[in-house]
C-alpha cells in the first residue's frame, strides 16, 4: 500500500515553517509522515531529507510547497527529482505549480512537459537566489560608501581614557602602560588612541 509524505525546508531557525505546515496538513498528510529541515537548501545534506526518502519505496506519493522547497541548486533539483521520480519510482506533487504533478500526464508528452516546467522552475529559484545575494552584496557597498558601519558598535571610552592619550602621545607613559590603566587591549588603545587624537584638538 502506497503512502503519502510532506517535506518541509525552511533556510534558517529563524523563518517560519507555518505556511509550509498548513498547507501540507489541509492535505490530510499523517503527522509522522511530514518531514522538516531548518538549514539552507545549497544541497541535500539534510537529515531529515534523508530519512524521508529511506522510508520511501515505489509508488509513495510527495508533496512539496514549492519548488524552492526542495532546493536551490538548478542541476541538483533535477538530478534530485530525478532520482525520485524514476529510481525510486515516488510521484512528485509541488502544490503551488499544478503543472508539476507527476500522476498525471505520464506519457510521453506529459513527461515531456512537466520536465520543461521543471527546468524552468528550478533555473528561476537558483537565478533569484544569486539576485538576493547580488543586491545584498550591493547594498552593503553602498551602505558602507555612505559611511555605515557593520558589526557590533564599539564600546565607549573609559572617563581616563582621553588623559592617559595625551600621556601616551607625549611620550610620558607606554601604550602598555596606558592600555592596563584603561582597562583595555594594547592593540585596542594604540588604534582607539590615534582616532581620538586625529579627531581631537589634541592630535
Amino acid at each position: 500500500m502506497s503512502n503519502v509524505y510532506g517535506y518541509i525546508r525552511v533556510s534558517s531557525r529563524d523563518q517560519n515553517e507555518d505556511r509550509q505546515v498548513i498547507s501540507l496538513q489541509q492535505l490530510k498528510i499523517p503527522e509522522p509522515n511530514i518531514f522538516m529541515d531548518k538549514q539552507s537548501g545549497k544541497d541535500f545534506e539534510r537529515p531529515s531529507y534523508k530519512k524521508m526518502t529511506r522510508r520511501m519505496k515505489n509508488g509513495d506519493l510527495l508533496y512539496i510547497k514549492s519548488i524552492d522547497r526542495l532546493g536551490r541548486n538548478y542541476n541538483e533539483i533535477l538530478q534530485q527529482w530525478q532520482f525520485l521520480t524514476r529510481e525510486k519510482g515516488i510521484d512528485i506533487v509541488v502544490i503551488d505549480m499544478p503543472l508539476l504533478d507527476t500522476r498525471r500526464g505520464k506519457d510521453l508528452l506529459g513527461t515531456f512537459l512537466s520536465d520543461i516546467v521543471l527546468q524552468v522552475l528550478s533555473f528561476v529559484a537558483e537565478n533569484e537566489r544569486s539576485n538576493i545575494r547580488q543586491r545584498q552584496a550591493e547594498g552593503i557597498a553602498a551602505a558602507k560608501a555612505r559611511g555605515v558601519r557593520f558589526g557590533r558598535p564599539p564600546k565607549p571610552w573609559p572617563d581616563n581614557f582621553p588623559a592617559y592619550c595625551l600621556l601616551w602621545k607625549s611620550g610620558q607613559l607606554s601604550a602598555t602602560a596606558a592600555a592596563k590603566a584603561c582597562g583595555m587591549p594594547v592593540s585596542t588603545f594604540r588604534y582607539r588612541g590615534r582616532t581620538f587624537l586625529k579627531n581631537n584638538e589634541y592630535a
